[in-house]
C-alpha cells in the first residue's frame, strides 16, 4: 500500500498539515486497499472517521492514479451511516476539509429529515461521491423507483457509531439496508461488492459487534482494527461541604451549583451533561440565576429544542463562542468539539461506556486529557463515582447485545422493498437470513410474515386495509398509492409519544413537548422549554401557541422514559466497589469521604460485602418494611419486588406497598414480613421463575403496551399525516384492540410472540434477574434488623413518597425524617 499513489498524495497531505497517522489508520487503509472489510475501534478523539474516509480516497485515487484530480461524476463511493442528524454536519465538514485541499472532484452530500425535497431530487438525479444519511433515510432510499442505480458505483459502506446503533432496531435497519445493497452489487458483479466497515469507540463485545455488521458479506475471517492508544482521561468528584448521613436523590445537585459556576469560570468551554431534558431545563435557569454573567455565553441543548437552534449551538462550540452548553444525551456521540476543555456530569451515567463518551467530548485531540467532573445528586451517588474509576481503571466497558428475530422491522423493510421496485420472495428470504438478526428465522416464520403482509394473516384477512402487498409478475408489490404514501411516511423504528410543536404567537418556532405533558396545563400556565419561560396560550392543529413570559415560576416538562437503570457492569463495579467502605484506607477518595455514612451503616446494619446480599427488617410507623440490596439496577429490582412479594403472599395471606431505586428495593406491609434464615434462599431461588414472574407482574398488560410500538413499526397503526397525527391514547386503544384480536382469534402470532418476548428481555432483565438470583444462591445472605432507618435504605424509602407529595412537600418531609433520625441515640 505503501507504494501506491493514493498513500503518497495521502500522507504528503497530512505531512503538509503538521500530522502523521496512526498506526491503527495505516492499518486500516491497508485492509481497504487489499479489498477487506472489518471494524475499527478507537477512543474518542483519536481519528477513527479519517481511519475509513480517507481509505476511500486512497482507494480512489489509486484507480485513478494519473487523473484523480480531473474524475467527476464519479457516482456514490461512499455511504456513510450515521445514528444523528448532528454528526452529519461535522462529518460534512472535516471531509469536505480533505477533498478541496485534495483537489478531487467530488461532491458530499447529506441526507437526512432536515434534507430538502430539492436537495434530494438533486441527489437522486446525480448522486453525490459521498453520501451522509441516517437508517431511516437510508431506507426511504430503497423505497424509490429505480434505486439499485442509485449504489452502482459504491465502493464502502461506513457506518459510523456502531456501537451506539448495535442492540436497537436502528441497528437492524442497518443490517437490512446493508444486505440488500451488498446483494445488489454481488448480482450485478460479483468482483465488486462493497467493502462494509464499522467505526466504534466504547464497547465490550466488539468482535460480536463485528460478526453482527459484516454477516451479510459471509466473510468468516473477521477483520476487526483495534487501536493500541490510551487515552488519558482524569475523573474528579464534586464534593458537598457536609455528606449527609441520610441521603435522597435529586436534592443535592443543584446546592452544589456554586461549585459547578467555579469550574466553568475555570475552564475554557465546558460541556454540563444532565441525564433528563426536564432537568437540563432546570439546570440552565440555576446556572443563569447563579451566574449572570454567563448570558449569552451559555446554551442548551436537548432532542426537543428546535433544530436551527441546536445547530447554531453545535456552530458556536465549534468555533469556540459559547462558554458553556447543559445538554443531554444529544451531545454524546462524536461531534467533533475541539474547543470543550471540561466535561461535567451531573447525576450517575448508570453505565461506564456513556461515561467514557462523555469524557471523550473534552480534549478531543490525540494528545490531549478528557477531563470530566462527576457531581452528585445524592451522597451515595459518590460510591457510583468510585466505581466508575475502578471500571475505568480496569477498562471495563458494557456490551452491546445485538437484538434478534425483530419481526416488525422485517414487515416494514418488506414493505419498503414493495413499495419501490418490488422484490422476489425467495431471494428477498435468502438474503435476509444472511443477516445476524434473521440467520436463525425458520421458513414458517417467513411465510407466516409474507401471509400476514398479503393477506392480514389469519386474524385480519376480511379486512382488505391489511392487504397491502400484491404478488405480481413473479414480484411482490405495493401498487396501491394511498398505502404506499402512508407507509413511506412511517419509514423509521423510533415510536415515542405524540410530539407537539411548540411556536410563538408572534411566529417562531422554539421546540417539541410531549402531548400527554401539555394535555395537563390549562391556557395561562407558565412553562419551561428551550431556557425560557413560556405562557400557554392555545393548541391548534397540533401545535401549542405560546408567548414569553416574565413569570417568576414556571413547570419544567418532564419526557417520558427519563430515568436510565444501572448496567450489569456498573453493578457488579459497584458490589466491589463496597469492600472499600470495609477498608480504613480506601483507594477512590469518594469512599473516604462518605466515611461517616459508612460508619452509620456499620452501627446500624452491615455493609454487603461482594459476596453478601443483605436484607434488612425495620418496624416504623408506617409498617414493617423489608429492605434487600442486590445493586442491580431499578429494572431487575421492579421485577424482583413483584416476585418477592407473590412468593411470600404464597407462604401467607400479606399484601405489599413496593419501591425501589438502582441499589435495592422496599416491600411494606402492615403485618411482619415472613423472611428468615429458613426461607430467604428459597425465596431468591431461580427456579420456576418465568412462572413466577407470570403471576407476580401483570405481563400481559405489559405486553399490551409493547405491542402498540411494534404494530407502528410493522404498520398495523397509521399514525396519521404530519399535522393530524393521532393522540397516544387512541393508538394505544387501536393497539389494544389488535392485542386482544390476535389472542383470541391467532395465539401463535409471531407478532404477539415479539411482544412478550421484548418484555421479558428489555422492560424485566430476565436474563440478568436470572443471573442476580444464582449469584445470591452462591452469596451469604445477611438478614439485620435496625432500630431505625439506615442510610442504604433512606433514600428508597423517599422514592416512595414521591408520587403522593410535591416536590416541596417532600423535602419538608424528608428534612422532618433526617431530623428525627439524628436524634436516635448513637447517631
Amino acid at each position: 500500500m505503501q507504494q501506491t499513489t493514493g498513500y503518497r498524495v495521502v500522507t504528503q497531505w497530512l505531512k503538509e498539515k503538521g500530522f502523521r497517522p496512526f498506526a491503527f489508520q495505516e492499518e486500516t487503509w491497508q485492509f481497504i486497499t487489499a479489498k477487506k472489510s472489518g471494524i475499527v475501534n478507537a477512543p474518542t478523539g483519536f481519528g477513527k472517521t479519517f481511519s475509513v474516509s480517507l481509505g476511500a480516497v486512497i482507494n480512489f485515487i489509486n484507480d485513478h492514479p494519473r487523473n484523480y484530480k480531473e474524475q467527476s461524476g464519479n457516482g456514490l463511493q461512499l455511504l456513510w451511516i450515521t445514528p444523528l442528524r448532528a454528526l452529519a454536519k461535522d462529518i460534512h465538514r472535516a471531509m469536505e476539509e480533505v477533498i478541496r485541499e485534495l483537489e478531487l472532484k467530488w461532491e458530499i452530500g447529506v441526507r437526512n429529515g432536515d434534507t430538502a425535497v430539492s436537495e434530494r431530487q438533486k441527489q437522486k438525479r446525480k448522486p453525490p461521491e459521498v453520501l451522509i444519511i441516517t437508517p431511516e433515510s437510508l431506507h426511504l432510499l430503497l423505497a424509490q423507483k429505480n434505486y439499485p442505480d442509485f449504489f452502482s458505483a459504491l465502493r464502502i459502506i461506513a457506518v459510523d457509531e456502531w456501537h451506539e446503533l448495535l442492540g436497537s432496531k436502528r441497528g437492524v435497519q442497518v443490517e437490512l439496508a446493508v444486505s440488500r445493497i451488498v446483494s445488489l452489487l454481488k448480482k450485478r458483479n460479483p468482483d465488486k461488492a462493497p467493502l462494509v466497515w464499522g467505526i466504534s469507540a466504547t464497547i465490550g463485545n466488539l468482535r460480536q459487534a463485528a460478526e453482527v455488521l459484516l454477516a451479510p458479506l459471509g466473510e468468516h475471517d473477521l477483520v476487526i482494527v483495534k487501536a493500541k492508544l490510551n487515552k488519558r482521561v482524569e475523573i474528579k468528584s464534586v464534593f458537598p461541604d457536609e455528606i449527609e448521613k441520610y441521603p435522597w436523590s435529586g436534592h443535592l445537585g443543584l446546592k452544589l451549583i456554586s461549585k459547578v459556576v467555579s469550574i466553568i469560570r475555570e475552564s475554557r468551554t465546558t460541556l454540563v451533561f444532565i441525564n433528563t431534558r426536564g432537568m437540563s431545563e432546570t439546570w440552565y435557569q440555576s446556572l443563569l440565576t447563579a451566574a449572570p454573567e454567563l448570558a449569552g455565553a451559555l446554551a442548551l441543548h436537548h432532542g426537543s429544542i428546535e433544530p436551527a437552534l441546536r445547530i447554531w449551538v453545535e456552530e458556536a462550540l465549534h468555533s469556540g463562542v459559547l462558554k458553556a452548553v447543559v445538554c443531554t444525551a444529544s451531545l454524546d456521540l462524536g461531534v467533533d468539539f475541539r474547543p470543550v476543555e471540561t466535561v461535567i456530569q451531573v447525576g450517575s451515567p448508570k453505565g461506564v461506556a456513556r461515561f467514557l463518551q462523555r469524557a471523550g467530548r473534552s480534549g478531543h485531540q490525540p494528545d490531549a486529557v478528557s477531563r470530566i467532573w462527576f457531581l452528585p445528586t445524592h451522597s451515595l451517588e459518590l460510591m457510583e463515582a468510585a466505581a466508575l474509576k475502578n471500571a475505568v481503571r480496569e477498562n471495563i466497558i458494557e456490551s452491546r447485545e445485538p437484538l434478534l428475530l425483530c419481526y416488525d422491522v422485517l414487515i416494514q423493510y418488506l414493505c419498503t422493498l414493495a413499495v419501490s421496485d418490488g422484490f422476489d420472495a425467495e431471494e428477498t428470504f435468502n438474503e435476509v437470513r444472511q443477516t445476524y438478526c434473521y440467520r436463525d428465522m425458520t421458513t414458517g416464520e417467513w411465510q407466516q410474515i409474507m401471509q400476514f403482509i398479503t393477506a392480514g394473516g389469519v386474524a385480519l384477512q376480511q379486512y382488505d386495509d391489511f392487504k397491502k402487498v400484491e404478488h405480481i409478475n413473479g414480484l411482490y408489490r405495493i401498487t396501491g398509492r394511498r398505502i404506499a404514501m402512508r407507509h413511506r411516511m412511517h419509514i423509521g423504528t423510533i415510536v415515542s409519544e405524540s410530539m407537539l410543536k411548540v411556536k410563538l404567537v408572534s411566529g417562531g418556532y422554539i421546540g417539541v413537548i410531549e402531548e400527554w405533558f401539555i394535555s395537563r396545563l390549562e391556557p395561562g400556565a407558565v412553562f419551561t422549554l428551550a431556557g425560557r419561560n413560556l405562557e400557554l396560550v392555545a393548541i391548534k392543529d397540533m401545535t401549542v401557541l405560546v408567548r414569553k413570559s416574565n413569570a417568576a415560576k414556571s413547570i419544567v416538562p418532564s419526557w417520558q422514559g427519563g430515568r436510565m437503570p444501572l448496567s450489569a457492569n456498573l453493578g457488579q463495579k459497584l458490589r466491589e466497589t463496597l469492600n472499600e467502605a470495609l477498608r480504613k484506607q480506601g483507594i477512590n477518595e469518594e469512599m473516604s469521604v462518605l466515611a461517616p455514612l459508612f460508619e452509620l451503616q456499620k452501627k446500624l446494619s452491615h455493609i454487603p460485602r461482594v459476596n453478601e446480599l443483605l436484607v434488612e427488617h425495620i418496624e416504623t410507623a408506617d409498617g414493617y418494611h423489608l429492605f434487600v440490596y442486590p445493586f442491580e439496577g431499578r429494572l431487575v429490582h421492579e421485577a424482583m419486588a413483584a416476585i418477592l412479594a407473590w412468593r411470600i403472599s404464597q407462604l401467607v395471606p400479606i399484601t405489599f406497598s413496593l419501591a425501589m431505586n438502582d441499589y435495592g428495593f422496599e416491600l411494606l406491609s402492615d403485618q411482619p414480613i415472613p423472611v428468615d434464615d429458613t426461607n430467604v434462599y428459597e425465596l431468591f431461588s431461580p427456579e420456576n421463575l418465568l412462572r413466577d414472574i407470570q403471576h407476580s407482574m401483570n405481563s400481559t398488560e405489559m405486553a399490551k403496551r409493547k405491542f402498540r410500538d411494534i404494530a407502528v413499526i410493522g404498520g398495523l397503526i397509521f399514525q396519521g399525516f404530519p399535522g393530524e397525527q393521532k393522540k397516544a391514547r387512541h393508538l394505544q386503544s387501536s393497539a389494544s384492540l389488535l392485542f386482544n384480536v390476535f389472542m383470541e382469534y391467532e395465539p401463535g402470532n409471531i407478532l404477539l410472540q415479539q411482544a412478550s418476548r421484548e418484555v421479558m428481555d428489555q422492560q424485566m432483565e430476565e436474563l440478568r434477574l436470572r443471573l442476580m438470583l444464582e449469584r445470591i444462591q452462591q452469596s451469604d445472605i445477611i438478614i439485620t434488623f435496625p432500630a431505625q432507618l439506615t442510610p442504604f435504605c433512606f433514600p428508597i424509602k423517599v422514592d416512595s413518597l414521591r408520587e403522593t407529595l410535591s416536590s416541596e412537600k417532600l423535602e419538608d418531609r424528608v428534612r422532618r425524617m433526617q431530623n428525627l433520625l439524628e436524634q436516635y441515640p448513637g447517631n
